[in-house]
């Protein structure tokens, strides 16, 4: 396709998105995913089966889990760690404790037992209103970040240091924690976006402040974003954290979790590409999505953008024409591009035409076509006329029976 046919407002005066090389992503789902009161725990064949379905999709690291959550967690992480290091898969894994030494010890034997590095995000409330609520002082805080940090290192556990509610905590309280978790070993911290308070001109803001308390340091240390989905702002802020320089960013597969979830991982992949950071083959990407749907018992909305049942589906008449014109120039991408922005090619799609109360002549000839079937026009009105008079589109067996019936009519069979 003709790239002057589209003109591009996103990349206007010769803006391109750019993000730090080589930045990695971090897939929460099996994690913070699992935490929506909404979800079901996967089994731990499911579990595996996401997990390849990630390393297929080039992510970089996952979180398998919060060890606190008891035996079964354990356990589950346990194998799931088995299969990284067994299959040599190319993801690397992580998980939640909390900012206490009890917490991080099943970290060790994890590891052990599995025979790889696994990475502990130790998490601890920042903000000042966690802080009242919990009866919390900073200086406790302080000192249960040393104590747990130096732990973790001296037993060869990778840290990686999360503030809770990050977007709301004061600058100088988070310069203190990041800080004394940077003297005591960490190599990697997150930026969490817990409540879901950010825009992304906060994330800009924060980040910025975040990145001088780290070049202060003097340490080379990465730093994360973790956002979530309460305003509905995790993919734009996702997005935003890249631009401004984050190492790393967290999601889930369809945007599970607490709440309001976190930022789609399907969803960012899609824009990632769209934008040219990545080069990639998403065509698994639905595969994933599905299967986390399933797993977990979370349906995907009809209107879910890429993945939902309508993403690439219409009924409209003028825009069924548009898509038919497009197919009988014979170029392959125009009838992808001429009613979606994004190309269902990509993610291993296709454009879908309905018939129904709202289409036209288009519509029919488009599903006849689809279907190997002549569109006659005789046999083009019937069903035209069937769909004006129906409250929703016509169903497979419906155009069915009305092609046969046309059949009939014209001794076809």
């Amino acid at each position: 396709m003709q790239e002057d046919l589209i003109y591009d407002w996103n990349h206007e005066g010769g803006f391109t998105f750019r993000a730090k090389p080589g930045f990695h992503l971090n897939d929460e789902t099996l994690r913070d995913g699992l935490q929506s009161p909404s979800v079901r725990d996967p089994s731990i064949e499911e579990k595996l089966e996401i997990l390849h379905l990630m390393a297929e999709l080039g992510l970089n690291a996952a979180d398998l889990g919060l060890p606190g959550a008891g035996e079964r967690a354990v356990s589950d992480i346990t194998r799931l760690a088995r299969e990284i290091a067994e299959q040599k898969l190319a993801i690397a894994p992580n998980v939640a404790c909390r900012t206490v030494i009890q917490d991080l010890e099943p970290v060790a034997d994890i590891a052990q037992a599995a025979g790889i590095p696994v990475e502990a995000c130790t998490f601890l409330g920042s903000s000042a209103i966690r802080q009242y609520t919990e009866g919390w002082e900073l200086d406790r805080l302080v000192r249960l970040t040393d104590e747990a940090v130096r732990f973790a290192v001296a037993h060869d556990i990778p840290v990686c240091y999360v503030t809770e509610d990050t977007t709301r905590a004061q600058p100088d309280t988070l310069e203190r924690l990041y800080t004394t978790a940077i003297e005591a070993g960490a190599k990697r911290i997150v930026i969490a976006d817990t409540v879901g308070h950010a825009t992304p001109i906060g994330v800009r803001a924060l980040l910025k402040h975040i990145m001088r308390v780290v070049k202060k340091s003097g340490a080379d240390v990465k730093i994360d974003w973790h956002g979530h989905s309460d305003r509905g702002l995790a993919l734009p802020n996702c997005m935003m954290a890249l631009a401004t320089g984050a190492d790393r960013i967290h999601a889930t597969a369809l945007g599970v979790g607490e709440r309001c979830g976190n930022a789609q991982m399907d969803l960012l992949l899609v824009n990632l590409r769209l934008e040219g950071l990545i080069d990639r083959d998403l065509s698994r990407l639905g595969d994933y999505v599905r299967k986390v749907s399933e797993a977990t018992r979370v349906p995907i909305p009809f209107s879910y953008p890429v993945f939902g049942e309508d993403a690439f589906r219409t009924s409209t008449g003028v825009h069924a024409a548009a898509i038919l014109k497009a197919r009988r120039k014979g170029e392959s991408d125009l009838a992808d591009a001429v009613y979606s922005g994004v190309p269902a090619a990509m993610v291993g799609l296709g454009q879908k035409v309905e018939i129904g109360f709202m289409s036209g002549k288009s519509n029919v000839v488009f599903a006849l076509e689809a279907r190997g079937i002549t569109p006659d026009d005789e046999l083009v009105d019937r069903i035209l006329a069937v769909a004006k008079r129906s409250e929703t589109v016509l169903t497979e067996s419906e155009i069915e029976s009305i092609v046969q019936e046309h059949r009939r009519a014209h001794g076809q069979v």
